[in-house]
């Protein structure tokens, strides 16, 4: 199974449109901010820095770039051409490369582990954006990647999110700027219980082994000239023994 046409569609629509310009996308925070933060929580649970290490819904790539920076074989991979034609512009020194990758249909998934071998795994702000139907199967993906050494990093916004996101689009102007696209292509975030993912987890064969709360930052500022930051869980899951 793979993931649905209307998901695909609407990603691809998003991207096409989307600038090229940094921050212009309204997730697209500095890495500093994102996979900086982020590796802080993950390095510690690596078990082979030498592995692969899969950005999985890499988008335009700002975060793709920040890791290759820090790995030594990093891979950006989405489900959207366009998304990728970002990312590749972005990137002409090619410190990454880049890959159209449905993680949720099994072949592909299976197909990349075959030729990579495990791979550790980082995804920001994906899972909530899928339908609920391709949930697991994404999240099988994730676990046929890592394989047994590998470990996976997954942050998305928590419950708490969707109340802050609904009071910015209900705004009497309307939706802040880099957040109406989202809303204008149909992917405006679902909701994913916090203790949903654990389950996915688990079911893929994989186990929790740290998790905690972060707040997503954006790109984008509230009138008073504050940044929205939005309530976020990771985790890091992996095989254990």
């Amino acid at each position: 199974m793979s993931v649905t046409s209307r998901y695909r569609e609407s990603w691809e629509a998003f991207w096409r449109e989307a600038s090229g310009e940094q921050g212009a996308v309204f997730w697209d925070a500095e890495p500093i901010l994102t996979a900086g933060a982020h590796l802080a929580l993950f390095e510690p649970h690596l078990v082979d820095h030498s592995l692969a290490m899969v950005d999985l819904g890499c988008g335009n790539g700002t975060q793709t770039r920040f890791l290759a920076d820090r790995f030594p074989h990093v891979l950006g991979a989405d489900l959207s051409a366009a998304a990728l034609d970002h990312a590749r512009r972005a990137d002409p020194a090619a410190q990454a490369t880049y890959r159209l990758l449905d993680a949720a249909g099994k072949d592909e998934a299976q197909n990349l582990h075959a030729e990579l071998g495990d791979t550790n795994v980082y995804m920001r702000g994906v899972l909530h954006q899928a339908d609920p139907d391709d949930r697991q199967q994404l999240v099988d993906g994730i676990a046929a990647l890592a394989g047994e050494r590998g470990r996976a990093f997954l942050v998305e916004l928590s419950e708490a999110a969707k109340p802050v996101l609904m009071g910015l689009a209900q705004g009497p102007d309307g939706p802040p700027a880099k957040l109406a696209p989202v809303f204008r292509h149909g992917i405006a975030p679902g909701e994913v219980a916090d203790d949903a993912i654990p389950v996915y987890l688990n079911a893929a064969g994989l186990t929790v082994l740290a998790s905690g709360e972060l707040p997503l930052v954006t790109t984008e500022y509230r009138p008073d000239g504050t940044r929205i930051e939005l309530p976020s869980r990771w985790l890091v899951a992996g095989r254990t023994v």
